[in-house]
């Protein structure tokens, strides 16, 4: 409790909320006071609560079809959090392989997988995706695929450096003098010693990947209808910013309050495990 006190308000209202929005995740299905896809056209935009004509039977009001904003927005977080999540994933392990080969191999091998990593850092990643989803059709393994090859180049790019140095340390040298394999010099030892790395990366693209996620919805090129994100929360409700203001703004607060307290959970978890920062 003593560490808990010690961290600052910041990280403290941040790992609150990120807990709470894993919480709304894994049981939208019993919290959510509605089916998000439920029409309801007698109440049809109906205002906030604290709104003149607001009711307590829709917290945060309904939308052009009647369906309740509140019951959406948990929904929503659950899909957003779920596809960033494996997208992310999908991009540490794509990233750490590569950032393994090329440590291993060395080479031409090397030279080919630095040449990727820099013409990934080199093109925007959403004109990417939006001519991949454009030309190859929305489907949503497609959509989490490409949520999974965002970044990848970060992961590659550190497990490449860390790894060369990893190489020429008395362990790595020892472990292979008496014969271990290089899978298992990479993953069973070099890799938990960079997986703290890892780790903060993940932490710092989680975010990225959900503003990315939002985005593509928000244009009409990721999650598709009947399921419903954040992002497109934000899309259909464009349409009604001057008369139905909340059914765009509500999931946009929570689309950035959660980005903001990713963010800044990763930069507490970078600087904490980093030594030459963590006393500052």
């Amino acid at each position: 409790m003593a560490r808990l006190a010690g961290l600052p308000l910041s990280v403290r209202l941040s790992g609150v909320w990120v807990l709470a929005m894993l919480a709304v995740a894994i049981l939208a299905d019993w919290i959510a006071p509605y089916d998000y896809a439920a029409i309801d056209l007698r109440n049809r935009l109906t205002p906030p609560i604290w709104m003149t004509g607001g009711t307590w039977l829709h917290p945060l009001g309904t939308d052009d079809l009647g369906r309740d904003v509140l019951s959406r927005i948990i929904y929503s977080v659950r899909t957003s959090l779920a596809v960033a999540l494996l997208g992310t994933i999908i991009g540490a392990a794509l990233g750490t392989s590569l950032g393994f080969l090329a440590a291993r191999f060395r080479g031409w091998v090397d030279d080919l997988v630095t040449m990727a990593i820099d013409f990934q850092a080199a093109l925007p990643f959403l004109i990417l995706a939006l001519a991949a989803l454009a030309f190859l059709g929305n489907s949503l393994v497609l959509f989490v695929a490409i949520m999974g090859v965002y970044g990848w180049e970060r992961y590659a790019r550190i497990v490449r450096g860390m790894a060369f140095a990893a190489q020429a340390q008395g362990y790595a040298i020892a472990l292979r003098t008496l014969g271990a394999s290089s899978a298992r010099v990479y993953f069973a030892h070099i890799l938990p010693n960079i997986a703290s790395a890892i780790i903060v990366n993940m932490t710092l693209n989680f975010p990225e990947t959900v503003l990315l996620e939002t985005s593509l919805s928000f244009l009409g090129l990721g999650i598709q209808p009947p399921m419903t994100s954040l992002g497109n929360m934000v899309g259909f409700g464009r349409d009604y910013l001057l008369s139905a203001w909340w059914i765009a703004v509500c999931p946009a607060v929570v689309i950035f309050v959660t980005t903001l307290a990713f963010s800044l959970l990763g930069d507490w978890l970078r600087d904490y495990l980093d030594p030459a920062l963590r006393g500052s």
